[in-house]
């Protein structure tokens, strides 16, 4: 029992994680992704912009990995402390199991 509860609040986390990036973190990491490509497809093609491929592509793998760095980071955190409070959760079932069958 000592790995499920933790296991189980960890994946809830996991859970929650993942619907609070699709509704706070989605639009964000897009948007601070696409401007950091839009900054570093400037200062290699300078500004403005035109319209290539090339510069595009920069700005679509800046969207993209700002996306991912905002998942993995939310999901993350979001996992972690649902961890946490299964090992909490864990800590008090077994304290009270020891003071249960020492009476």
């Amino acid at each position: 029992m000592n790995t499920t509860l933790s296991r189980k609040t960890a994946y809830i986390g996991a859970g929650a994680g993942l619907v609070l990036f699709a509704i706070f973190g989605l639009l964000p990491g897009s948007l601070l992704g696409g401007a950091a490509g839009i900054k570093v497809a400037g200062m290699l093609f300078g500004l403005p912009l035109e319209s290539g491929i090339i510069q595009r592509m920069i700005v679509l793998a800046s969207m993209l990995v700002g996306v991912m760095v905002s998942g993995i980071t939310i999901v993350t955190a979001t996992a972690s402390m649902g961890w946490l409070a299964g090992s909490v959760l864990e800590g008090q079932a077994s304290s009270n199991a020891v003071a249960a069958n020492s009476k």
